[in-house]
């Protein structure tokens, strides 16, 4: 049965209709000029979303995971070293993917719930005198946990330290959603996925390289084929793609790209501020609490919701989905069962995010958890009310 109620997971999101039909056309020649009229205004706008002005976008047809292959294949050699934190289930993927790739890997294990360890990474890179470690990982917004690190932070401690190592961020539930700042925090590979801030259906794998990267790719000894970032480069200039492109989803992201510019991205992250508090401000009518230890560490979002000690929280989202047909996301790895995921981010308004929260208020309930119904909905309301700061924008 077809199901109009908007979903809750944090990715893929909400896809606006204007978006819908963007992805639907006809076929085109992609050997032709006017693949490049798709081509390039998309790199281009995600440019300016990632705010670089600096870097090379590329575009691979793949998801975030791809991304992340796209950033070590192209950059490392077996046997290198890297340093990441594992503090949720994204971040110890990447690590994963990395020992499979023939890399060493120096983990700092974390609580889930908790950021990058900042203070730490700074140790740690200032006593490898030999400059063994090449780069750094961050997850900037751990989906699994509903936590953001710093990532202004992560770029500081490099540079106290006086290391040379690049720095790799995870952006996939971050970029086009929260403020991500390429250039001014010096990153050198930043990986964002289509189904997420850019509204769009899984399938493409957007990937930005600093000069710095660019210049480690003639180096790097890692087998790669399909993301071999110099093929891109070479056809690009001339409206090429080394493969036949995923046509439909590059027209949709070019226009994914304007209508976030064209909203003002600061008010896109302004928008996903105001709707993420308004969900927090119903979790704690409720009684209940975050995942993410503390306030700095809120994702604008997702929110992990913590239930209580021996209740499953799977119950809550299998409930949802069958007896009202709205979707949230069930916790991951160290937290399956103890949390569910509200996500809101992608295309979503105030009201869009009232009925999910209604919803869960009306699971948790109808589960027998001790929760007053319409407590969470009146202090998202009374959030919301209270912070309109205009006329809203509708994205069709």
């Amino acid at each position: 049965m077809y199901n109009q109620n908007p979903i809750f997971i944090p990715g893929p999101t909400n896809i606006p209709e204007a978006l819908r039909k963007a992805i639907d056309m006809p076929t085109i020649d992609h050997r032709s000029p006017v693949f490049g009229e798709i081509l390039h205004p998309a790199l281009e706008g995600v440019k300016k979303v990632l705010k670089t002005k600096r870097s090379a976008v590329f575009v691979f047809p793949s998801t975030g995971t791809g991304g992340w292959e796209t950033a070590i294949t192209n950059t490392l050699s077996p046997g290198d070293k890297v340093l990441a934190t594992r503090n949720g289930m994204f971040s110890h993927k990447w690590i994963d993917m990395c020992r499979r790739h023939g890399l060493q890997v120096e983990v700092v294990a974390q609580e889930w719930g908790e950021g990058i360890p900042v203070d730490r990474f700074e140790e740690i890179l200032t006593a490898d005198k030999a400059h063994r470690i090449k780069a750094v990982l961050a997850t900037h917004n751990e989906t699994a946990t509903g936590v953001c690190s710093d990532i202004a932070a992560v770029r500081t401690a490099i540079d106290g330290a006086g290391h040379p190592a690049l720095l790799f961020v995870d952006g996939v539930s971050s970029i086009a959603s929260i403020d991500f700042r390429m250039d001014e925090w010096r990153i050198d590979v930043a990986v964002a996925g289509s189904q997420k801030g850019f509204m769009l259906p899984p399938g493409l794998a957007i990937v930005a390289f600093s000069p710095l990267a660019l210049e480690a790719v003639a180096a790097a000894k890692l087998p790669r084929t399909f993301f071999d970032v110099r093929d891109m480069q070479h056809g690009y200039p001339n409206n090429g793609y080394p493969y036949t492109p995923p046509v439909g989803l590059l027209n949709g992201l070019k226009l994914a790209t304007q209508m976030l510019l064209d909203e003002g991205i600061e008010n896109v992250f302004a928008r996903h501020h105001r709707i993420a508090e308004g969900v927090r401000r119903a979790v704690g009518a409720w009684g209940l609490g975050l995942c993410a230890t503390r306030p700095e560490l809120y994702s604008d979002t997702v929110s992990a919701i913590r239930v209580p000690d021996g209740f499953d929280a799977n119950k809550i989202i299998a409930h949802a989905l069958q007896t009202y047909g709205v979707a949230f996301g069930t916790g991951l790895g160290d937290v399956a069962g103890k949390v569910f995921r509200i996500g809101h981010l992608g295309s979503l308004t105030d009201v869009m995010a009232l009925s999910g929260i209604a919803t869960a208020e009306m699971a948790m309930v109808d589960m027998g958890l001790d929760v007053e119904l319409g407590s969470g909905v009146a202090a998202a309301q009374d959030h919301y009310r209270r912070s309109v700061a205009g006329p809203r924008k509708i994205v069709a």
